[in-house]
């Protein structure tokens, strides 16, 4: 028998060295982890417990046979992070460059499967010169496989994607299937044709980093949400993310120990300048509302006339859309549309709450805009938020203007409770764009057309440039004082814990692509 053990003992080894002690010297040179380093720091000590560990490629062409490690370049298994029951796959570098073969895949698989069956996140770091071409087609059948799973998996379990070096190819469209991609920056790039194909179809002169590095994904692209410093940095974002996720679909995100105060906020009330012109950064109308320090931004680089992230009010995680004044005036255009309605499909799919803060002039206007699909981005936004069956709330701080105004969670597409601060200003339009309008002819017979134009719009700007015609209408729920913002949303939310809703009976809906 322990000659028996010794063999094991022997085996376990061998796969513990991944391949071997020169690669693994290259990989710390280019400051990066090894798979095992990186899950060892991801995962609660002494938790993990890895699955199919003694795996080995099965192919014989090209010399293959001849090259056998345990494990076949990919390091899968269970454990815990901060208690929490996750699944993980890291792909080696150290074994074929991290290449995905057959049995690669099928190992990721099975862990994918074992994660929807348990109901538990699923987290990939990926690190991977892409298919294994000794093996042909089966190895890009491997990707399929993987690719379903994402599919099947998507709303039921959180998926996160960590680039922790190359991702090209077929290996892009899992992390883009996945809920949330994060990037290490300078050692991980992701694309579908590399530099050097680019150059031959095209006669472009690209790097790997211009072309598919965390800088151009996070703010350019839009494909990775979150950057990373270093692989450390990475894995710190992917246990703050997880906080702020449930187990699954099912479940709701456990709440902290939250002990109730004089919840006012008079800073609040000075934050949204007189000058409706004026531009202020709604990051200090977030923190004025949340948890201290509980805001955890997501896609910052990206569409930052839009704001989109997670934080805590009174220990519950909730998902905040908001407008951000200091960007384009906070107007919707195509990539803050697309930006917004996918982080609300999210919060949906998870159980968690949806606080939409709203300072919008409308749609930014351009030949631009219309030819790249304004109208079919912004729908997106506006079927994202009308189909959110969890709690919805609205806080109108200055502008909300034409259908735009509807887009963000307005009452009349399903939004819960509805408030506005008394500088709100619910209109078709702005009051000089109105006045333009409505009063042309007084204004072009006027003596002095300028006067009577700012006559006008000052007589527009007192009628309908207040939240108090929305309020009369019971568009708004109530207009509230700037101090008492989050006081209110603690009292709607904790009103809206058990709210139950249900969509018709269908297959899925087509929502505009």
């Amino acid at each position: 028998m322990d000659s028996k053990i010794n063999i094991l003992k022997d085996k376990i080894a061998k796969a513990h060295e991944g391949g071997g002690e020169g690669r693994i010297k290259k990989q710390h040179q280019k400051k990066k982890l090894t798979a095992r380093e990186r899950i060892e720091y991801l995962m609660d000590e002494g938790s993990f417990e890895e699955i199919g560990a003694l795996v080995t490629h099965r192919t014989t062409d090209f010399g293959m046979q001849d090259q056998i490690y345990y494990g076949d370049g990919v390091v899968t298994g269970y454990g815990t992070v901060n208690g929490r029951l996750i699944y993980i796959f890291a792909q080696d570098f150290t074994v074929f460059g991290g290449a995905l073969s057959e049995t690669h895949a099928e190992k990721i698989c099975k862990i994918m499967d074992h994660a929807m069956k348990v109901g538990a996140p699923l987290i990939g770091l990926n690190d991977s010169g892409g298919a294994r071409i000794q093996e042909g087609v089966r190895s890009l059948g491997g990707y399929a496989d993987i690719f379903y799973r994402n599919v099947m998996a998507s709303g039921v379990i959180p998926q996160i994607s960590a680039i922790m070096g190359p991702c090209a190819g077929g290996a892009v469209y899992s992390p883009a299937m996945t809920d949330f991609t994060i990037m290490v920056e300078d050692t991980s790039y992701m694309f579908v044709t590399g530099p050097n194909v680019v150059k031959t179809v095209t006669n472009e002169e690209v790097t790997s980093e211009e072309l598919g590095g965390a800088s151009t994904h996070s703010t350019k692209s839009g494909v990775t949400h979150i950057t990373a410093a270093n692989d450390i940095e990475c894995l710190e974002d992917v246990k703050k993310l997880l906080s702020y996720l449930p187990q699954n679909n099912k479940e709701k995100t456990k709440s902290l120990p939250f002990e109730l105060k004089e919840e006012i906020r008079p800073s609040l009330n000075s934050i949204v300048p007189d000058s409706a012109n004026k531009p202020y950064d709604m990051h200090e109308v977030i923190s004025g509302i949340i948890d201290e320090d509980s805001f955890y931004e997501i896609h910052k680089d990206y569409a930052d006339n839009i704001i989109v992230g997670f934080a805590r009010l009174a220990g519950r995680s909730i998902g905040i859309v908001a407008n951000q004044p200091m960007s384009l005036a906070g107007v919707l255009d195509v990539n803050s549309s697309k930006k917004a309605a996918r982080f609300t499909r999210f919060c949906d799919c998870f159980n968690i709450p949806l606080l939409v803060l709203v300072d919008v002039p409308g749609f930014l206007p351009g030949t631009d805009q219309e030819w790249n699909g304004i109208i079919v981005h912004g729908a997106k936004l506006l079927y994202a938020l009308s189909e959110a069956t969890v709690p919805r709330v609205t806080v109108i701080t200055r502008k909300a203007y034409g259908g735009a105004y509807d887009v963000m969670n307005s009452k009349h597409i399903g939004a819960d409770m509805n408030f506005a601060w008394p500088s709100a200003e619910i209109a078709v339009m702005g009051a000089k764009g109105a006045s333009e309008i409505i009063f042309r002819k007084e204004i072009s017979e006027a003596d002095d057309p300028e006067l009577k134009l700012s006559e006008k719009e000052k007589e527009y700007a007192d009628k309908f440039a207040n939240p108090y015609r929305a309020a009369e209408r019971g568009f708004i729920d109530e207009v509230i004082l700037p101090e008492n913002t989050r006081r209110k949303l603690i009292k709607a939310y904790a009103m809206l814990d058990n709210k139950q809703a249900e969509l018709p009976f269908k297959k899925h809906g087509n929502i505009p692509l």
